[in-house]
C-alpha cells in the first residue's frame, strides 16, 4: 500500500486551486511515493506569486528571497506543521557553485522541473481536484498517464534503478557542486529495502530495491570531470551530505563510490593512502577495503554515526607507519597516528566538537590487547580508567567492526567476551579521581595547605594505590595515607606521582612481548 497524501497537504492543494492556481506536489515527496515510502517532507510549487499565497494562507513564514511561502498547519506532525509552496521559478548562472545569480518566477510546472537535479527528482503531481480512474492515492486518485507530470522520463529510472541529471550534467554540477556527491548519495540510498517499499505496489516495486542502483554512464564521467568542484563547496554542506552517505544502509557502497567517481580525495585524501596498501599476515585485505568492510559491519548492526565513522577511519594511519613489505610488515604505533589524523578530517569537515572527541578517542584506543588469564583485574580498572567508561561500549562495537573487516568468522570471540565479563565485575570499583572516598577539599583541610599541584599529585598517588587494591578506597585508610604522604619532600612526592601518572596499564606492559609478535614489532 502506498503512503497517502496527509490531509494537510491535500488541503493546501485545494485552497490555491480554489483560488484560480495550479498546485503540484514536486521533488523528492513525488519520488517517495512513487517508490512506497514516506516522505520526509512535502512540497508544493504553484504559479501564483509569493504574496498571492500569503493572501491565500494568512499563517505563513516568508523569509527567503527564492519565493517559499512556509504554510502553518495544525498538525501534529513535524513533517507537516509547515508546509513550503514555493513559486515556479527559473535560475541562471551560478557563480558559487551553490546558489543561483539570478532567479525569475516561471509560468508553468514544467519549467520548473528543468533547474532540478536529478529526474528522479524532476517530477510533480497534480493536486487540483480529480475524479478519473486510477490507483489509490490517499485523498484523491491517481493517474500516472495524466497526473504525473514526467517530462524527464523519471518513473522510468525509477523503475531501472538510474540515477541521471536533468538535461546536460555538466551544466548541473557547474550550478551546484554539491550535487555531485549528491548523486552519489542518492545511488545508496534510493537503494535498499526500507519497511515501506519492501513490501509496497507502488509502480516503482516492479524491480527489487536489494539490487541497488547505478548512477548514469554519462552523468557519471561528468562528475569525474567535475570532482575538483567540491573544492568550492563549504565543508559544512560537504560534512553534511558525507554523513547522509554514512548513515544509510549501504554506507559502504557509497564510500567505493565516492573513490571511483574521485570525490573522495576532495573529501577525506587520508581514506585514500589505504587503496592498495597490503597489509601483513592478520590481514587477507588492503587497508582501504578493511576500512570499508568494518564500516559495513557497523552498518549492519544499525550502530551510530561516531561508531561507523571511528569503524571507517580505525585504520587510516596504517599506511603512514608501514614498515617493509609481505606478511611481516608492521604497523607500528597506527592508532596513535590515525587519531592525529582523524582530528584534522573532523577539523576539516567541521564536525560538531562532541561528535569529534567521540571518533578521535575511539580510533586512538581501539587497538587494546587482552588475554585471559594474563590481565589482572587492576589491569582491567586501569584500562576503564584509560579510554573512560562512557566509550567502552563503542569501542567494543569499533573492535567487532575491525575484527569482521580483517575476514575472521566472529565478532566477539571468547577473549572480548571474557573482558566484558571482568569489567563488569570491576564496574562498581574506583577508577578515576572523583570516586576516591577523598576530595581535594579534605586533602587540603587535613594538610593545612592551599590549592596547588601538590593536591593532584596525592590524589594521583592514592588512586594509584586503589586501582590495585579497591579495599583500600576507605576515608579511614586514605585519611592517613595522605598525612604520611604529606612526610615526604616535595621533590619525593612529585617523583611519586609522575611514577603513578606514568605507570603501564596491564594491557601493554604484561604482556608486551605477546603485543611485539603479534603485530610484529622490533
Amino acid at each position: 500500500m502506498q503512503p497517502k497524501i496527509p490531509k494537510e497537504v491535500t488541503n493546501v492543494g485545494e485552497a490555491l486551486t480554489k483560488a484560480g492556481y495550479q498546485a503540484y506536489l514536486v521533488g523528492g515527496c513525488v519520488r517517495d511515493v512513487l517508490l512506497g515510502r514516506n516522505p520526509k517532507d512535502w512540497d508544493i510549487a504553484t504559479d501564483a506569486l509569493p504574496e498571492e499565497i500569503q493572501n491565500i494562507f494568512p499563517e505563513n513564514v516568508y523569509e527567503n528571497n527564492f519565493g517559499t511561502v512556509g504554510v502553518k498547519t495544525e498538525s501534529e506532525d513535524p513533517r507537516l506543521k509547515i508546509i513550503e509552496i514555493t513559486t515556479f521559478r527559473i535560475e541562471s548562472d551560478y557563480s558559487d557553485k551553490r546558489h543561483p545569480d539570478a532567479v525569475r518566477f516561471a509560468k508553468t510546472v514544467e519549467e520548473d522541473l528543468s533547474r532540478r537535479d536529478f529526474s528522479v527528482n524532476a517530477m510533480a503531481v497534480d493536486l487540483k481536484p480529480s475524479s478519473r480512474g486510477g490507483s489509490s492515492f490517499g485523498g484523491k486518485t491517481l493517474n500516472l498517464k495524466t497526473d504525473v507530470v514526467d517530462p524527464y522520463k523519471g518513473q522510468d529510472d525509477l523503475e531501472n534503478g538510474i540515477i541521471r541529471t536533468v538535461g546536460d550534467p555538466r551544466k548541473r554540477f557547474e550550478e551546484d557542486a554539491l550535487r555531485l556527491m549528491r548523486a552519489v548519495r542518492f545511488a545508496v540510498e534510493l537503494g535498499g529495502f526500507s519497511a515501506e517499499s519492501k513490501h509496497s505496489g507502488g509502480p516503482a516495486a516492479m524491480r527489487s530495491r536489494a539490487l541497488g542502483w547505478e548512477i548514469e554512464p554519462v552523468t557519471l564521467r561528468a562528475i569525474k570531470e567535475h570532482a575538483g568542484l567540491l573544492e568550492m563547496i563549504s565543508k559544512e554542506r560537504i560534512r553534511d551530505e558525507l554523513i547522509k552517505i554514512i548513515m544509510t544502509s549501504r554506507a559502504a557502497e557509497g564510500i567505493i563510490l565516492l573513490e571511483d567517481a574521485g570525490l573522495l580525495a576532495h573529501i577525506i585524501p587520508e581514506l585514500r593512502e589505504g587503496v592498495g596498501c597490503g597489509q601483513n599476515k592478520h590481514h587477507i585485505y588492503t587497508v582501504f577495503d578493511h576500512n570499508v568492510r568494518a564500516l559495513n559491519y557497523t552498518v549492519e548492526k544499525n550502530y551510530s554515526l561516531e561508531v561507523r565513522l571511528a569503524a571507517l577511519l580505525h585504520d587510516v594511519g596504517k599506511p603512514r607507519t608501514k614498515r617493509g613489505e609481505g606478511p611481516d610488515s608492521t604497523f607500528y604505533n597506527h592508532e596513535g597516528v590515525g587519531a592525529r589524523m582523524t582530528a584534522k578530517i573532523m577539523d576539516r569537515l567541521r564536525f560538531p566538537k562532541e561528535i569529534a572527541e567521540r571518533v578521535i578517542h575511539l580510533v586512538r584506543y581501539h587497538l587494546f590487547y587482552y588475554n585471559v588469564g594474563e590481565v589482572t583485574e587492576a589491569g582491567v580498572r586501569r584500562f576503564i580508567q584509560r579510554v573512560g567508561e562512557e566509550y567502552i561500549d563503542d569501542l567494543f562495537k569499533v573492535r567487532e567492526a575491525d575484527r569482521i573487516g580483517s575476514g575472521v568468522p566472529k565478532a566477539v570471540p571468547y577473549k572480548l567476551r571474557h573482558l566484558r565479563f571482568m569489567m563488569e565485575k570491576v564496574k562498581r570499583d574506583p577508577i578515576h579521581p572523583k570516586m576516591l572516598k577523598i576530595k581535594g577539599d579534605t586533602v587540603m583541610e587535613l594538610l593545612h595547605i592551599p590549592p596547588g599541584p601538590k593536591v593532584g599529585q596525592l590524589l594521583s598517588v592514592l588512586l594509584e594505590e586503589v586501582l590495585d587494591d579497591p579495599i583500600l578506597n576507605t576515608e579511614e585508610y586514605l585519611h592517613a595515607r595522605v598525612k604520611e604522604l604529606a612526610l615526604h619532600s616535595e621533590q619525593e612526592l612529585k617523583a611519586l606521582a609522575e611514577r603513578a601518572k606514568e605507570k603501564k596499564e596491564e594491557f601493554e606492559s604484561g604482556v608486551e612481548e605477546n603485543i611485539k609478535k603479534k603485530y610484529h614489532v622490533q
